[in-house]
């Protein structure tokens, strides 16, 4: 594994026409629509000019027949066309013709296809060249995270022999270089900041502990050019950070706090209205349950109880790397949820940071707790926008499924962080947070208690308990990624099994919105 901070994703460039030379194994990704009647379908070759001539669309089109091709969405053919200067044409579905493509259905097709290059180091693309809103950025975008691998703890009997997907060339006309390279630069830099926060979650929780993560997300911040501060233990006792404090204290690793700053204002037209964003991420690095402890089954995917804390940590460092003139200041907690003897207990009582009282009913709510201690830090820092986000509850995924994430928070900052999140393809859901379920949070001996004591509205609940320590001034959002953030099925898209990164990409769209409409 290397030692510098970040993921390194395939180098981009963007070229007019096919290169002639250095091509003989790269594979030309090729779109195709299907056409014909319904009953015999075939499969035609999309955005083709000026890059192929005829007779190359020909050939490729005839081999799609002979191999059955319908051109359905995200159906994959292999073909050697010998008038090409390339080592192979890989052809991808994407249905029916439509004027306008949505972003997502090119970034999708795309994953599906980087899959599908097999020992190919070099891959040039027409997908950019299709109709619709960033089709470009999402055809890079889909690449890279399509590509992804994690191999990082496999020895040489099972390491990949290839070195992947090193170089992807996105074609494109004369007249359009300028955007291309734009677009192509932005999607780059977006999934490879997707995959850093994969690398983290799928990083063992036996190489990525509180001490070691705050240490990562330093080093990464620092690159970055953010302002980083990290509270130990000691410095979280001294502050009164009874969350994290009373999380962490069953694990003989101790928690950490780490706070990334980007101070983006002083490059807006007006420093003074530019606007300051909060982001919140849970970093349970690993969660038994603690003394209410988990089953054994499928308990080592809480190794990705840090997902919040991922996303986050790479969405602060993007907004730096891409220069948005707004604030974004990111509080992460870190901590590991152990039983032991020195492991908090139900029935506990521990004071959060600002000085309200929780009494623990389930130490397996845990991720809650943390995330209060930070909401209450962040607010401190007077932000227009709180967004928070953390694998939360497994209420999520009975609620919404494996794939899509609940938003919560003040209706209209959650209805646009929503629908912003859906436009990305991350397709988060707006869902309430109905007043009458603070009752169920009442303790006979504290403030709140950490549970209810039903056993529905679960994710709502959670929300709940974590809009008691949002500051009334402050518009927020809450992002329950509990299934999204890690894929236990098969790969999807441009979604590996493991780590997807969600909801780093929906952030990142919401601090582009911020930035430019306030």
């Amino acid at each position: 594994m290397t030692n510098e901070p970040g993921y390194r994703s395939p180098a981009v460039n963007v070229a007019t026409s096919l290169p002639k030379r250095g091509t003989a194994s790269a594979v030309l990704l090729v779109p195709v629509l299907s056409a014909g009647d319904d009953d015999r379908p075939g499969a035609v070759v999309a955005s083709a000019e000026p890059f192929l001539s005829a007779d190359a669309v020909a050939e490729i089109e005839a081999g799609l027949r002979a191999l059955g091709a319908t051109g359905a969405s995200e159906q994959l053919h292999r073909l050697v066309v010998a008038s090409l200067p390339v080592g192979s044409v890989l052809t991808v579905g994407l249905g029916k013709s439509r004027p306008e493509w949505p972003a997502d259905t090119i970034r999708r097709a795309a994953g599906v296809a980087a899959r599908s290059l097999g020992t190919a180091e070099a891959v040039i693309t027409t997908l950019g060249q299709l109709p619709g809103e960033d089709v470009c950025s999402a055809a890079v975008e889909g690449l890279i995270l399509g590509s992804y691998r994690f191999s990082a703890f496999r020895s040489a009997k099972t390491a990949p022999r290839d070195a992947g997907l090193s170089k992807i060339t996105v074609l494109t006309t004369a007249q359009h270089t300028k955007e291309a390279k734009q677009q192509s630069a932005h999607g780059a830099a977006v999934a490879t900041a997707v995959a850093t926060a994969r690398d983290f979650v799928n990083t063992p929780p036996s190489h990525l502990f509180p001490a070691e993560f705050a240490k990562r997300a330093k080093a990464l911040g620092e690159a970055a050019g953010l302002e980083v501060e990290v509270l130990d233990d000691k410095a979280l006792a001294r502050a009164g950070y009874g969350g994290v404090i009373g999380v962490g204290q069953g694990s003989s690793r101790p928690p950490r706090l780490v706070r990334l700053s980007y101070r983006g204002s002083r490059l807006a037209k007006s420093p003074k209205k530019a606007k300051r964003v909060a982001l919140v991420g849970k970093g349970i690095t690993f969660d038994t349950g603690g003394i209410s402890i988990k089953p054994a089954a499928s308990m080592h995917h809480m190794t990705s109880d840090m997902g919040g804390a991922a996303a986050v940590i790479a969405t602060v460092t993007l907004a730096a790397q891409l220069e948005l003139p707004i604030d974004v200041i990111a509080t992460v907690p870190m901590a590991e949820n152990m039983p032991s003897a020195t492991a908090q207990r139900p029935g506990d009582v521990l004071t959060q940071y600002g000085g309200t009282t929780v009494e623990v009913l389930n130490t397996d709510a845990e991720g809650r707790l943390i995330l209060a201690d930070a909401i209450v830090r962040a607010c401190e820092d007077n932000p227009d926008y709180l967004i928070e986000t953390s694998t939360l509850t497994g209420a999520q995924t009975v609620a919404l499924g494996a794939r899509i994430p609940g938003v919560m928070g003040s209706d209209a900052f959650r209805d646009r962080v929503a629908a912003i999140s859906q436009r990305v393809g991350e397709n988060g859901w707006p869902m309430p947070l109905p007043d009458e379920l603070k009752d169920d949070l009442k303790s006979t001996v504290a403030d709140l208690a950490n549970v209810s004591g039903q056993r529905y509205a679960g994710m709502l609940v959670a929300g709940v308990f974590l809009r008691e320590f949002v500051a009334d001034s402050v518009q927020w959002a809450h992002i329950d990624v509990a299934g999204p953030a890690y894929n236990t099925g098969g790969a999807w898209g441009y979604n590996p099994k493991g780590a997807t990164g969600v909801p780093a990409r929906t952030m990142f769209a919401v601090l582009e919105d911020i930035a430019q409409n306030g």
